[in-house]
């Protein structure tokens, strides 16, 4: 294989990216840090129940909460060791998780980095499924869902999108149910894997202290060739619209704490402009809603929101929302107020700032920097934009681009107020 250097001057960073001959898509990021991190992933989320491939002509279904099921299972050996013992005995530490949209595996490493390397190779590529191990994960992953439900945060998070996505399987919670995962069995989980943890639809990051040609040795170590047949993911077309406004649940909170959602419908499929689209919600976030805006200084005056008010984005190629959350003894209050406040910007009656507009941008562009420190912030940030088809490298160059005009269009086009909702968890009653 041949990797091809890639370099920021403006950032002084460089990476060097290639195929190798087993289909694996390989970056490695070279950083003079005691520190190496490596991420190996597959385009294999939550979102992913229903698919086909050039094998099958129809599209199957699968239940919810595979993928995640799959990340539980890789770490067990036909042998019966232990893998997370196998990279501590390295010193190494090791993890995974699953998302909407991805599965990765990890490891953290000051020594021995092409020794872990080949372990984390090893085991994702080597599955063992049996009917006796499957049913014995179900147990521990059943305690792991009713421990979410019990999570005010988790419940919240969960029951916005299902507030917000009536078809898109974002809605779907990256664990399933406990009735989805009862649903599965070894010969599903092998379907899954065979589908999905194909070389040709996985990559791996490296960042640290790591040269090619090392790399390279490991890989052709560990690695065969991969199938060459295409997986088509079957998004459902969601439409302009909410499912419901507001959901409420009781929980043993000492004040009522909410997720408020507004639901975005239009989407940009180039790389500069997801970028940019993420940089505008950041920055009316913080314009509208961050602590020195005259409407979160406002509301704190009168006792509506607390310091643990704060905004969010979400979003990838097919779904993307603004969160507000927070705890107030007035949650409907505030949602009320979040809605007026954006009429307000979008009708003109508030004028953007330049001068809070331009220090805003300074302090994401800041933070942008930073990251660059730090092995794993490199690594997982350079995952999550290569999975939505977009790259790290363009993210201060495309925030140094977006102007006030913009953030105008943004609000115009993006924030319908009529597409917000609210879920709060409750406090028991005394």
């Amino acid at each position: 294989m041949e990797f091809k250097k890639r370099t920021s001057e403006k950032l002084s960073e460089s990476s060097f990216s290639g195929r190798h001959e087993s289909g694996l898509e390989v970056v490695i990021i070279p950083k003079k840090q005691k520190t190496v991190y490596a991420l190996f992933a597959t385009k294999y989320g939550s979102m992913d129940n229903t698919f086909k491939t050039s094998k099958n002509s129809d599209y199957i279904s699968v239940p919810d909460g595979i993928a995640h099921f799959l990340e539980h299972k890789l770490f067990e050996n036909e042998d019966g060791s232990d893998t997370f013992s196998r990279f501590s005995a390295l010193g190494a530490s090791a993890n995974a998780y699953t998302s909407n949209e991805v599965t990765a595996y990890l490891f953290s490493a000051t020594e021995n980095y092409y020794e872990n390397l080949e372990v984390l190779l090893n085991f994702v590529t080597h599955p063992y499924f049996t009917k006796e191990t499957v049913d014995k994960e179900m147990g521990i992953i059943e305690q792991e869902l009713k421990m979410y439900e019990d999570n005010p945060y988790r419940w919240m998070y969960q029951e916005l999108l299902r507030c917000l996505y009536e078809k898109n399987t974002v809605n779907i919670a990256v664990g399933g149910t406990v009735e989805s995962i009862h649903e599965i069995t070894p010969e599903i989980l092998y379907d899954c894997y065979n589908t999905f943890y194909n070389l040709n639809n996985m990559v791996l990051i490296v960042c640290g202290d790591v040269t090619e040609d090392k790399v390279k040795e490991v890989l052709d170590k560990s690695l065969k060739k991969g199938d060459d047949s295409y997986i088509e993911k079957k998004i459902p077309e969601e439409p302009r619209s909410i499912v419901k406004k507001y959901s409420e649940k009781v929980f043993p909170v000492a004040h009522p704490v909410f997720n408020i959602g507004l639901k975005e419908c239009d989407f940009d499929l180039d790389e500069r402009k997801y970028i940019k689209r993420e940089f505008e919600h950041m920055i009316i976030g913080e314009i509208l809603f961050g602590k020195s805006s005259d409407f979160y200084n406002r509301l704190y005056s009168n006792g509506l929101i607390n310091q643990k008010f704060a905004t969010s984005y979400y979003a990838s190629r097919t779904w993307g929302h603004f969160i507000a959350s927070g705890e107030s003894e007035n949650p409907e209050k505030v949602f009320e107020e979040i809605g007026k406040e954006i009429d307000l910007w979008k009708q003109g009656k508030k004028e953007i700032n330049q001068k809070d507009f331009e220090r805003v941008k300074r302090v994401f562009y800041s933070s942008n920097v930073q990251a660059w420190n730090s092995t794993s912030d490199i690594a997982e940030t350079y995952l999550d934009y290569y999975i939505s088809g977009s790259d790290m490298f363009l993210l201060t160059e495309v925030l140094g681009e977006i102007t006030v005009e913009d953030i105008k269009r943004r609000l115009d086009t993006s924030y319908d107020t009529s597409l917000m909702s609210m879920c709060v968890a409750k406090p028991e009653k005394e």
